[in-house]
């Protein structure tokens, strides 16, 4: 068994150096001075015997303007760091505190590839400087932008931006800032022969980046020298959305994070509500909400297997997995009136209970697909271009996908056996029988035959959920959940006025913290939630999976060729919603 990490940072750094501060989540986090900051991580992920070697996210807090403080009330902005260990199977968060006038904190880029995005998020959106940082800029937000978005202070709306209108000089300095300077972008500088390089756009409108993401490509010939990603042309605020919108009225907006998994986008922030109050979700609609799970998990994976072929020359199998694709969409839109964007689970439970007839219909679609998915085996997984396409190229191991924050099928098809649903159970996961594919070599072939495998194993939660649907209420029976039965209301004025309180104002949700996290589509999708005691949330941090991914693209692509890069991109799996959130 291993010990506390906070007892082991007591043994190492001293009792003094850390303050301690209680969260819903359960989750040991501590807080400690930028000055320790540098070494306290090198011990967390070099020198101790079960260390933490995944940074899995990185972010801050605007604290300003919050009534409740907590453990640090002289902090003006907080920077927090959540790590992982696989061995402890455990998180840790780290938070440091910032006053106004001095923004700045060592960078840990030295330490962990991955925070060199998340730095810059942070620098983008808050105006925290990380010193050290390789290249140090915006990058969501155009660099000609005025301040930084998820400080309280600034806007949340268009409307309260000041004048659209554009003078000529402001045209004139938005079109200078368009100008490519690959000195900027960090590329490689020519060599002392007069030898010049070949700069390449990729994007951000190209079919093969799967959405508005851009790659600009330093090439020798038809050699990729460096992959520089540019992202931020899909960026919508989500987070920053999430400070104006009650804790009811913000669920369809996560269902649109990754909008190719559907409901399942939901679950990790009802779940960190649901830890933040302490609400028991009715077993019938943890099992309904793993169905729900699983069959957009299917959806999402046949839509990437299609896109997968179809960019690697093979046009038919899209359009045979459409069809396929379209079948799961009849039967969420049966049982939640929805295709894509179901908004279907709910605070304490899902919104209405399964129609009659709901197994008829599954059946169906069971019997339906493990035939189409044999077929595309043959079509697909066993084409000899393919695997020459594909083998090989944009391999990883196990260690390099946790250093740069690698989850998912990404992770496991490094031969690394890792998925939430068995190793930090929720919704009732731990009740169902499925196996954990993973792969060997986690190149592009094995990303993509993960998620073919993973495809297989959600069709065998589907026939449990089938054979051992409990009875009983899908709605928790606590007044911070949903609102209650509209039947009920008619009963007694005291129901009455909880539901209307609960449509019209929404809950007050305790004052806290709270993070959870689920096995998306694409990889770990988490929510962190910060409760000042209102009607709606006071900081929403959204953990995507396709963020941390797209950054290791240049370490993908250097050597390749161009087409090595498509069929990179296409084993990744992101979507841009995932990324610029």
């Amino acid at each position: 068994m291993k010990a506390d990490p906070w007892a082991e940072l007591q043994a190492r750094f001293g009792t003094a150096e850390f303050t301690p501060q209680g969260c819903a989540d359960g989750i040991v986090t501590l807080w400690l001075s930028r000055e320790r900051l540098p070494q306290v991580l090198h011990f967390l992920k070099r020198e101790l015997q079960a260390p933490f070697r995944m940074l899995f996210d990185l972010t801050a807090v605007d604290e300003r303007w919050r009534r409740h403080r907590g453990d640090h009330a002289g902090s003006d902005f907080t920077v927090v760091y959540l790590l992982y260990s696989l061995e402890r199977n455990e998180f840790l968060r780290l938070k440091v505190p910032l006053p106004e006038a001095d923004l700045q904190l060592p960078s840990i880029t030295g330490l962990w590839p991955s925070a060199n995005w998340y730095e810059r998020e942070v620098w983008d959106l808050f105006g925290i400087r990380f010193q050290g940082h390789p290249n140090l800029r915006r990058i969501l937000l155009p660099p000609t932008w005025e301040g930084h978005p998820l400080r309280k202070d600034h806007p949340a709306r268009a409307t309260e931006m000041g004048p659209f209108h554009l003078s000529e000089q402001q045209q004139w300095n938005e079109q200078q800032a368009l100008r490519f300077d690959p000195a900027e972008w960090g590329f490689e500088q020519p060599r002392e022969d007069d030898f010049e390089y070949l700069f390449l756009n990729v994007g951000p409108n190209h079919p093969s980046t799967h959405g508005v993401f851009r790659i600009a490509l330093q090439l020798d010939g038809e050699v990729i020298v460096d992959a520089v990603p540019d992202i931020g042309y899909h960026h919508r605020g989500a987070e920053k959305m999430g400070e104006r919108q009650s804790w009811h009225n913000y669920i369809p907006y996560t269902d649109r994070i990754d909008y190719l998994g559907g409901a399942l986008n939901n679950l990790p922030y009802v779940m960190a509500l649901e830890r933040l109050v302490g609400i028991e979700v009715p077993p019938r609609a943890q099992v309904i909400r793993v169905m729900l799970s699983e069959l957009y998990r299917i959806a999402s994976h046949l839509l990437f297997y299609g896109t997968f072929a179809q960019d690697l020359g093979q046009l038919a199998p899209i359009f045979y997995m459409f069809v396929d694709r379209e079948k799961v969409f009849d039967f969420t839109q049966a049982i939640t009136g929805a295709r894509m964007h179901a908004s279907y689970f709910r605070i304490g439970g899902v919104a209405l209970d399964l129609p009659r007839g709901w197994q008829k219909v599954l059946q169906a679609l069971l019997a339906w697909l493990p035939k189409r998915l044999d077929e595309y085996d043959r079509l697909v997984l066993d084409n000899a271009i393919l695997k020459r396409r594909t083998r090989g190229i944009g391999a990883y191991t196990t260690e390099e996908a946790i250093d740069w924050g690698v989850t998912g099928p990404g992770l496991r098809a490094t031969g690394l056996a890792l998925d939430l649903r068995k190793a930090r159970p929720y919704s009732g996961y731990d009740q169902f029988e499925f196996d954990i594919p993973s792969g060997q070599r986690g190149d592009c072939y094995d990303r993509c035959r993960v998620r073919v495998e993973e495809m297989r194993q959600s069709l065998r939660i589907l026939r449990q959920c089938i054979d051992h649907m409990p009875e009983g209420p899908v709605k928790a029976d606590h007044v911070l959940a949903i609102p209650p039965p509209k039947a009920r209301t008619l009963r007694d004025i005291e129901t009455l006025i909880q539901h209307f309180l609960s449509v019209s104002w929404g809950p007050v949700m305790p004052v806290g913290e709270t993070f959870a996290v689920v096995e998306a589509t694409k990889g770990w999708n988490g929510y962190y939630l910060i409760s000042d005691g209102n009607t709606m949330s006071y900081r929403t941090r959204i953990r995507t999976p396709s963020f941390a991914h797209l950054q290791m693209i240049p370490r993908l692509a250097r050597g390749m060729m161009i087409a090595d890069l498509v069929a990179i991109l296409a084993s990744i799996d992101y979507v841009m919603a995932d990324v610029d959130r």
